[in-house]
């Protein structure tokens, strides 16, 4: 087994030291060997080591890539690092599969950027122990600091190293000077994403006090707006505050004399008091924002001016427009102008299942899985199309695949244990569903199993601690009824299919409820629901036998 020894010390080469020293022993080898591998993981190569990107061309690319930094409005999200190790680990696994095995000692462990720890979880979940064996090395005290590598941090979206660089640079800068504003606002935005909401707050009211120029006061204004309606936790948003707030930036960038300066700026506003006014529940309030923010950047700004921030605006009056030919052709539109970025793909795939196009859906997210580094989500979405086709393999496969990159991913889990359950195997549909116990979604399955299980008092219990938490959820009243007609409890039978009903109407609780209804003598009330079933599903060869009997 070949052995080597790297140092993860953020202080050497900042983000992803670990990962670029790796980087540097395998890809030359994976180039004259395999150059396969290192093209389907250009993307996460090249970031994560940028001293071989002479050596990797992009294949893959955004157009994030190709514009000026001041264009570059789109910040990553916190969970992008994720991808990015989840395709490395990928390229290491397949690379050792043949290449042979390795030993790495990381020495400074402790030292290691958070990206650097997060690859080394990922090696460990995803990299079989015979092929690669990670060891502890030494701690080794050092001088210096974190490299100042100011713009690779915020593109690439690596928040802990932007965080620490501007603790380290806003103290060295004139306050109120261009440079100062700029790593101010990537240091705001860089804690935000760490959910450290209040210390960018605390960072926004410092420079609020140090500067009157109105261009850095109505970011200020926004940014703050942005914290009270994007807070990690719900309990902490107010959407009533962020108006207040985005009204400012508003009032302030309105008054810009320039008029570039104020399309930019003020459409930027507009679309965020559009998500002020979604989180107040005002939703065609924020389609008319959207729409100003997208005449105002398209009439006053160059045609190539701004590219991003004007897909952006169309991306988001896609989401605004709802299940409809319009919200398409804004999201064909984004896709058109920027085929590389992976998200618009997933968006554009689940409205096209929405449509009743599940093949050109099939097609979106697969495209999404090929453009970017892996993420779960198009796998996720990918496995209910399968599920609705019958192919409960494929189905299962793609669940495993999105738990095995994300397996904090709980919606998965859900659908997980559920199709389990629906393939008779018990054991691992109820480790998927006891590994949350506060998760209705989770104990509603687990009643499922109980109940295919022959425990009916523990079938109760779980279903009735899913609705404890969620009152309003269909599966488990109607799970419940099912479970309390087939115990012969027909009135509660009855009274939970009601509550389901009322809730999401559809043709099998119809149908579940006439049979209650029969048993319990009400054979009128029983034929109505038949009826409506029939309506609400017209080919129901149960609903048609029902109804034919006397």
């Amino acid at each position: 087994m070949n052995q080597i020894v790297l140092d993860a010390d953020r202080r050497l080469r900042g983000p992803y030291t670990l990962a670029s020293g790796l980087l540097h022993v395998l890809v030359p080898e994976a180039l004259a060997r395999w150059p396969e591998l290192v093209h389907a993981h250009d993307i996460e190569i090249r970031a994560a080591a940028p001293g071989l990107r002479e050596l990797v061309p992009a294949r893959r690319s955004s157009l994030a890539d190709r514009v000026a930094q001041e264009e570059r409005i789109l910040v990553p999200a916190p969970r992008r690092t994720l991808r990015l190790a989840n395709g490395l680990a990928e390229f290491v696994r397949d690379h050792l599969g043949r290449g042979g095995p390795l030993t790495v000692t990381v020495a400074n462990a402790g030292e290691a950027d958070a990206t650097d720890t997060e690859f080394l979880e990922v090696l460990g979940r995803r990299v079989p122990a015979q092929l690669l064996v990670i060891a502890d090395g030494a701690s080794t005290p050092r001088e210096g600091t974190l490299p100042l590598d100011t713009d690779r941090y915020r593109n690439e979206g690596f928040h802990h190293a932007m965080a620490e660089a501007g603790a380290l640079l806003l103290p060295e800068l004139a306050e109120d000077s261009e440079e100062w504003w700029t790593i101010l606002h990537r240091t705001t935005t860089a804690l935000a994403a760490l959910e450290r909401e209040e210390e960018a707050r605390a960072l926004l009211d410092h420079a609020r006090k140090v500067s009157v120029t109105a261009k850095h006061r109505a970011t200020c204004a926004y940014a703050t707006a942005m914290l009270l309606v994007r807070h990690h936790d719900p309990a902490m948003r107010d959407p009533e505050e962020a108006l207040a707030w985005i009204n400012e930036a508003i009032t302030i960038t309105d008054l810009l004399p320039d008029p570039r300066l104020r399309a930019f700026h003020l459409s930027f506003d507009l679309n965020g008091k559009a998500l002020v006014q979604v989180r107040r529940g005002r939703f065609e309030e924020a389609a008319d924002l959207v729409e100003r923010a997208i005449e105002l950047a398209e009439s006053d700004l160059a045609p190539r001016e701004q590219p991003i921030h004007k897909l952006v605006l169309r991306a988001n009056r896609a989401l605004l427009r709802g299940t409809s030919t319009a919200a398409l052709a804004d999201l064909d539109y984004t896709i058109a102008a920027d085929p590389g970025y992976p998200d618009y793909y997933l968006d554009r795939g689940n409205l096209l299942l929405k449509l009743g196009r599940p093949e050109e859906a099939r097609a979106d997210y697969e495209t999404a899985m090929r453009v970017g580094p892996p993420f779960p989500e198009p796998y996720y979405n990918r496995s209910e199309l399968r599920f609705a086709e019958g192919d409960l393999e494929g189905a299962l496969a793609d669940l495993d695949y999105a738990i095995e990159l994300d397996p904090g991913f709980t919606d998965a889990y859900v659908n997980r244990a559920g199709l389990l359950v629906a393939m008779g195997e018990y054991a691992r549909a109820r480790a998927d569903a006891e590994r949350d116990p506060a998760n209705p979604y989770l104990l509603c399955v687990l009643g499922q199993v109980e109940a295919a299980e022959g425990h009916q008092e523990e079938a109760y219990k779980a279903f009735g601690s899913a609705l404890e938490r969620d009152p309003s959820m269909v599966t488990a009243l109607a799970a419940r009824g099912v479970l309390s007609y087939e115990n012969g409890d027909l009135a509660s039978s009855v009274a939970d299919l009601t509550r389901a009903i009322e809730l999401a109407e559809s043709a099998e609780l119809r149908f579940n409820r006439s049979v209650a209804l029969r048993a319990l003598g009400r054979t009128e009330e029983a034929r109505a629901d038949l009826l409506r079933a029939r309506e609400l599903s017209p080919g129901d060869g149960d609903v048609r036998r029902a109804l034919a009997e006397p």
